[in-house]
């Protein structure tokens, strides 16, 4: 054999060797002094609950970061102010891990779900998660799940923290439910149970069904 194709052969095989075991290089997370999109996406979300003040400019600096660590801090994550998978996946923004957003819209639905209704009959289960789908579609609410689900105010479980209680199986399959259509409210957008809620004006909303302990309205 010729030895010059001996030794490029060699050389193919020594240089493919060293690519394989050349480590990958890790992504960087959104943190201080990360920029662009991504941030933007972050900042725009977070100025929309009220978690952050400044400017949406797409910069990750001390105010970017503070928000991101109160938003972490009311839904039971590492206040550490890096936007890693888990606190993108609450915010609902795509991660660098491979899942679908129909994943995290199934996740932070049915985290709602188990924390709102937990103790309801599996109706009632998928009837709150189909009245934060309601919303979506509704001009008067944010256009995503985890804008309906964290905007500030809405719902009890975000507040107290149920949101981040254990989760059942149920809550995830009455997600999934909700999602591939089953709306047991016919189009209602609150809920509310009339035996601890102290909100007159909800108590003003058209009714549409009562569902458990839920009373379902427009």
């Amino acid at each position: 054999m010729n030895k010059k194709y001996v030794t490029f052969i060699l050389a193919v095989v020594i240089s493919t060797a060293y690519i394989i075991k050349t480590p990958v290089s890790v992504t960087t997370l959104s943190k201080l002094g990360a920029r662009g999109q991504e941030v933007t996406n972050i900042q725009t979300r977070l100025k929309s609950w009220g978690y952050y003040k400044g400017n949406v400019d797409g910069i990750y600096g001390q105010n970017t970061a503070n928000a991101v660590k109160e938003f972490q801090r009311r839904n039971g994550l590492t206040p550490d102010g890096i936007a890693g998978p888990n606190t993108l996946t609450k915010i609902g923004l795509p991660t660098k891990n491979p899942t679908t957003s129909r994943d995290t819209d199934i996740d932070v639905l049915a985290r709602i779900i188990n924390g709102e209704a937990r103790g309801e009959t599996y109706t009632g289960q998928v009837a709150v998660g189909a009245v934060v789908l309601n919303r979506v579609r509704h001009p008067s609410f944010p256009n995503s799940i985890s804008g309906v689900v964290y905007q500030p105010g809405a719902f009890t479980a975000i507040d107290d923290g149920q949101v981040n209680a254990a989760m059942t199986e149920s809550a995830k399959k009455a997600a999934k439910d909700a999602l591939n259509g089953w709306d047991p409210t016919s189009g209602a957008i609150y809920y509310y149970n009339p035996k601890t809620a102290t909100n007159q004006w909800i108590r003003s909303r058209p009714v549409v069904t009562t569902i458990g302990r839920h009373t379902f309205c427009k």
